[in-house]
């Protein structure tokens, strides 16, 4: 199964799409695998498809050998004369994000990995931020963040440091988390404000004061390929 580290160094990508409607999710979803079931791209390595549950949608976590690998397969003719303009017929959004990581951990201290048959509860934001910012609100998301290991239901934490996009203007940070259940993450939002560690209030506070717009959605993961496979 792929896995999530800081101490890689390929390209993560991360294809965030929105619709309006379940049945354009389902249609999302049926497109995203027969794409990832068939994908045979030099320099590609692994994508796990994520199904929307707050809201419609999907997010596809794909790990690229490098930039120039990514940017050959959208310069092909199959990328922008068939799968874009499919994708568009169900989409209100296409994100397109190129990330690099710069923060992960587990509850467990193990690795990140991600699947269908983990069953976790996945937390996905993008945070819009000046570019001058980018690296303190990297900071505020990330290192700040060590006290989750405390908090009941968290499984891991990943920041990714936005480097380039397609659909998305400016400078942006990602926090990508995974939760046993949708209890807990409901839970850990719930806590009131004073009862939370001043750890959490002080990078709560920091992050607040430097981004400049975030948008997030719930997911269930429902399928992944590695190369190979």
């Amino acid at each position: 199964m792929p896995r999530i580290s800081a101490e890689d160094k390929n390209l993560t990508v991360l294809n965030i799409f929105t619709t309006d409607a379940p049945e354009k999710q389902e249609g999302l979803l049926g497109a995203m695998r027969e794409i990832v079931d068939a994908a045979a791209y030099p320099g590609w390595m692994s994508s796990t498809v994520h199904a929307g549950v707050d809201k419609p949608g999907t997010a596809n976590f794909i790990q690229w050998r490098s930039r120039a690998d990514l940017e050959d397969r959208y310069n092909a003719e199959e990328f922008e004369h068939r799968t874009l303009p499919l994708f568009g017929e169900l989409t209100t959004s296409i994100r397109l994000l190129q990330n690099e990581i710069v923060h992960s951990r587990s509850a467990s201290g193990d690795r990140v990995d991600i699947s269908p048959a983990r069953g976790d509860y996945t937390v996905i934001a993008v945070f819009g931020v000046a570019e001058k910012n980018q690296d303190a609100l990297v900071d505020a998301l990330g290192p700040s963040m060590d006290f989750l290991g405390d908090v009941p239901g968290f499984v891991s934490h990943t920041v990714l440091k936005g480097i380039a996009a397609r659909g998305f203007e400016g400078s942006f940070v990602v926090s990508y988390s995974q939760w046993e259940n949708k209890e807990a993450w409901d839970a850990y939002q719930a806590v009131p404000q004073d009862d939370k560690p001043a750890a959490r209030q002080e990078a709560e506070q920091r992050t607040a004061s430097l981004l400049t717009s975030v948008d997030s959605n719930t997911y269930r993961v429902v399928h992944t390929r590695a190369a190979g496979q």
